[in-house]
């Protein structure tokens, strides 16, 4: 057995390796987010569809709300805080953490209108938790962080952290038998994450998402009238996405979606597969909206 398999198979191992390395520092971070402004965080990147997971350690990607504890405070990705109920944070660490506010697989409306309440309710918030997948800022590769989230919330003893569980696929049947498990059950993919990786802030190569489909965020420029059955009602937006390419979405919606279109300007997130040769998404359907300018 390798050592990075020892360390990700062997909670004492894990637990050794992370008591060597000191809190993160959290001053920029907290900075950022005490001026809302966007807290640092890393954002994924595709994973090849014929991915080798040597090296990575491996998790579900949990559909839920992207959330930055700074230490003080529980906060959207765009910086904006969200308003806790006090005993949902109670004796969380004064260490940063990052992760997704998440009520179960397929919930994700569910938890981010929870999160978007301005007056908490304590039953809705009962059922998230806060899915702890890194630590920004720490020192050491990404193995190391994994062990101490592991560390900081057995001491912090709340029910609702979450250490993300981290595992090593043997190769690369192993990856799609994950993959298709957590599909099958409703799950949204795979997050890889290499194991000696370095924090690092912005789009990163070294945390991959794989899932059966690609999304992405765009911009709704204009709503478009729907014809036959769709009289009415919305027949498809008119959007751009963040590399400019101006393009139609017309599926996904459900009608009530339909009636109550997102507003021009709002920023809606579309799956896909792939990209024409001139960029253009390849069957783009609606998915949600999308978390930016939460």
């Amino acid at each position: 057995m390798t050592e990075f398999q020892t360390l990700v198979t062997r909670r004492r191992a894990l637990l050794a390796v992370a008591s060597l390395w000191p809190a993160a520092p959290w001053a920029a971070v907290r900075t950022a987010a005490a001026d809302a402004g966007a807290p640092a965080i890393e954002l994924l990147s595709p994973a090849p569809a014929d991915m080798d997971p040597a090296g990575y350690l491996v998790s579900e990607k949990f559909d839920g709300v992207r959330a930055i504890w700074d230490g003080r405070s529980l906060r959207f990705r765009s910086g904006r805080a969200m308003t806790a109920p006090a005993w949902f944070t109670e004796g969380w660490p004064d260490t940063a953490l990052d992760g997704e506010l998440w009520g179960g697989r397929g919930r994700f409306d569910v938890t981010s209108a929870s999160a978007r309440r301005s007056t908490p309710d304590d039953a809705q918030w009962r059922a998230l938790r806060l899915m702890v997948f890194d630590l920004p800022g720490a020192a050491g590769g990404f193995a190391q962080r994994a062990a101490r989230i592991e560390m900081l919330l057995r001491a912090s003893a709340s029910r609702a952290l979450v250490a993300v569980d981290q595992q090593v696929m043997a190769d690369r049947a192993a990856l799609q038998q994950r993959l298709d498990s957590v599909v099958r059950g409703g799950g949204e993919g795979l997050v890889l994450h290499r194991a000696d990786a370095p924090w690092a802030p912005g789009r990163s190569t070294a945390v991959l998402k794989l899932k059966p489909l690609h999304d992405a965020e765009a911009q709704v420029l204009a709503c478009e009238a729907g014809r036959g059955r769709l009289a009415g009602l919305m027949g498809a937006l008119r959007v751009r996405n963040v590399a400019g390419i101006e393009f139609r979405i017309g599926t996904g919606f459900t009608d009530e979606q339909r009636r109550h279109p997102p507003a021009v300007g709002s920023w809606i997130t579309y799956t896909h597969r792939g990209h024409t040769p001139s960029g253009v998404p390849r069957f783009a359907s609606y998915w949600r909206a999308a978390e930016i300018g939460l």
